[in-house]
């Protein structure tokens, strides 16, 4: 029983010891008071089928709570991102598919973790659609390049994916 405590033991700190070895190591520790972050998503990008700004908007509102960082999150979508906001009908419409839009689920969990999701008025007049082909709790804006400048002067630091 002694020998397998002690290989047991053994076998623990060695882990410990490589993890220690392989952790990276910090020099420029990164703590904020506050994070007014406006996410601007006028173009598409991904990583495999995941948008990456609505990753990096996840990841940022799981890094507040944590760190318990008070601010806001917002997403303005607008440009060739402007889809991603649809409702499964206009999606479906405006894709050329019958899947619905697979980002509703994804833009409902950032609007739970205090995310305020935006669409741009000019991209749904370009696209001829109404404030009824968006998802639950979407907000339009006056405009996507002004209301970028108006959260800009308001302190809110611009991130675009």
């Amino acid at each position: 029983m002694t020998r397998l405590f002690a290989a047991f033991f053994l076998l623990a700190w060695s882990i410990a010891a490589l993890a220690a070895e392989t952790a990276p190591h910090v020099d420029i520790p990164v703590t904020l008071e506050k994070e007014d972050v406006v996410f601007n998503m006028d173009h598409l990008a991904f990583a495999g089928d995941m948008p990456v700004g609505i990753n990096y908007m996840h990841l940022q509102a799981e890094r507040m709570k944590a760190n318990g960082t008070k601010g806001r999150i917002i997403a303005i979508f607008h440009g060739d991102g402007a889809y991603m906001t649809l409702n499964d009908a206009a999606y479906n419409a405006h894709r050329g598919v019958t899947t619905g839009n697979p980002y509703k689920g994804l833009i409902r969990q950032l609007q739970q973790e205090g995310v305020q999701i935006e669409e741009c008025v000019n991209s749904m007049r370009n696209n001829h659609w109404v404030n009824a082909d968006l998802l639950p709790g979407v907000k339009v804006n006056g405009g996507a390049v002004a209301r970028l400048i108006q959260l800009e002067q308001q302190g809110f630091i611009q991130i675009q994916p």
